[in-house]
């Protein structure tokens, strides 16, 4: 059966034209067309929406019908495309409803997700799993997952864990269990975090459940909220997801990564509610200064803005350098900080995070009371994960050995950053925390004008699935991100992959 999709690259072929073309033209008419969405169209994975049928159909000089296979195959309206003239081939409306009499209901995504992203999860993904399925073997440095390269839980939280289970069945109250968030209180304590109770605490299932319920309980339709560039995607998801305009400020490779403090400045306006920082950085490893810090809490303070502070990856930091809470420099301001056990005591599919109030809450009293009503709503977060916070936050600390000379962590980031940038054509600035390295592709070298078909291409061609820095709201196709926390072992196959493909490669 012909398919939207056939139809589509049909089309596209007769017109000459390339999934970047039709980026480029929609951007140009002012459609938001995105990279994952053409590729998900061109890929059958999905039909566009009305708007954008007929924005295609239009581009492509056919009939918005024939194009959505609402008519016979040989009715295109134009001469550009031939098709058999046989019988036209049931359409799946008339296969699943063959007496014709009544229109069957067809049911689409909410519009609301017209505009999110996720690519960290995104068609490359999908890609590699289709060729697992084929029995491919994928060599993965796309996700942040420790446990698959041999990072263990520690024995003392699987020991604890199995011992409290029996008392973990019911509910804990919607904010977390009180040893839980007693910990977290007096972790906060230790990061200098000013004016913050028990009751400014609240868990959830990871991080990523919180910055969904925060950005949902904070904004209206076209409130904005400032983003960084490259962006972990989910805060710009959630954002949009929320109703409100993510809008992005660049980090500045040239300084190491750091926000662009006179960038965010130009961005903010009258709708601007927030900003958002994420350090230490992820997708870049960049840990930002306390002079840097110190700017953005006084741009924040000359605007009224809350800050937001995703501190996840906050005991991951090498090199002898001190991770610093920007909360601590905000006493006047409302922050709320955001971080977790999944990275540092790699236990990420237990799921188990939290967010911290701190600093002026007075003026953000009814917004706390959203937090509360949607904390509620979801009843409680894992209370089995929430049972060994005390004692993830207490005592040794485990991770400790893995970021200083001679631990995996530390070593595997030594290896990756050097043997990636003796590739001709690479570069990259080295990571202080995480374990995540952002390098430079030369695109003029390689004629690259397309991030998405870049990692497809290595994926088809190396069986090595990265994350093209468009999945990070990075506007040029320059950039890639890489996972080092497989053993070195692994990574040299695929420093040496992707130094072997691009040798030959030209897009």
């Amino acid at each position: 059966m012909v398919t939207f999709s056939d139809r589509l690259k049909s089309a596209m072929e007769q017109n000459h034209l390339k999934q970047v073309d039709l980026i480029r033209i929609a951007s140009q008419q002012g459609v938001k067309l995105g990279k994952s969405h053409i590729s998900q169209y061109v890929s059958g994975k999905t039909i566009p929406r009305n708007d954008i049928l007929h924005f295609l159909a239009d581009t492509l000089e056919v009939d918005a019908g024939w194009l959505s296979c609402k008519t016979a195959e040989d009715t295109a309206p134009t001469g550009s495309i031939s098709h058999s003239t046989s019988a036209p081939e049931k359409s799946q409306q008339e296969i699943l409803n063959p007496g014709g009499n009544n229109t069957m209901r067809e049911f689409k995504k909410s519009s609301k997700l017209n505009n999110v992203l996720y690519d960290v999860r995104g068609p490359v993904v999908d890609e590699a799993a289709k060729m697992e399925e084929r029995g491919t073997h994928v060599l993965k440095l796309n996700i942040g997952n420790p446990a698959p390269f041999g990072f263990r839980t520690p024995d003392e939280i699987i020991y604890d864990m199995s011992h409290q289970l029996s008392d973990c069945e019911g509910y804990s109250a919607s904010q977390g269990l009180f040893s839980a968030r007693k910990a977290i209180m007096q972790y906060a304590q230790l990061k200098k975090l000013p004016n913050v109770t028990i009751d400014d605490i609240y868990t959830g299932n990871g991080v990523s459940e919180l910055i969904n319920l925060s950005m949902s309980a904070l904004l209206d339709d076209g409130d904005e909220i400032l983003i960084p560039s490259p962006d972990y995607p989910l805060w710009t998801a959630c954002a949009t997801l929320a109703g409100g305009k993510a809008v992005h400020y660049l980090c500045d490779e040239q300084s190491n990564w750091y926000p662009d403090i006179s960038d965010m400045k130009k961005k903010i306006n009258d709708r601007t509610k927030a900003l958002v920082i994420i350090n230490p950085n992820n997708p870049t490893g960049a840990l930002y200064p306390k002079e840097v810090l110190q700017q953005i809490v006084d741009l924040a303070r000359e605007h009224h803005l809350i800050i937001f502070s995703d501190e996840i990856y906050d005991r991951l930091v090498m090199d002898g350098q001190e991770h610093i809470s920007i909360a601590s420099l905000a006493p006047d301001l409302f922050c709320v900080t955001f971080s977790g056990l999944s990275k540092s005591h790699m236990i990420a599919g237990f799921r188990i995070g939290w967010m911290i109030l701190s600093g002026n809450k007075l003026i953000a009293a009814d917004y706390i009371e959203g937090l509360k009503m949607l904390s509620n709503m979801r009843l409680c977060s894992n209370v089995p994960a929430q049972s060994v916070v005390q004692t993830a936050l207490g005592g040794h600390q485990s991770v400790e050995s893995y970021i200083v000379p001679g631990g995996r962590i530390y070593e595997q980031r030594e290896y990756i950053y050097n043997a990636l940038t003796d590739i001709p054509g690479i570069s990259a600035i080295k990571p202080q925390a995480a374990f995540y390295m952002f390098p430079k592709i030369d695109t003029k070298k390689f004629n690259i004008v397309n991030d998405e078909k870049f990692a497809l291409d290595l994926l088809r061609d190396k069986k090595l699935l990265i994350v093209h820095g468009g999945g990070f709201n990075w506007k040029e196709p320059d950039h890639f991100r890489v996972v080092y926390l497989p053993r070195i072992e692994i990574l040299k196959e695929a420093v040496e992959k992707i130094g072997d493909f691009l040798n030959y490669y030209r897009q």
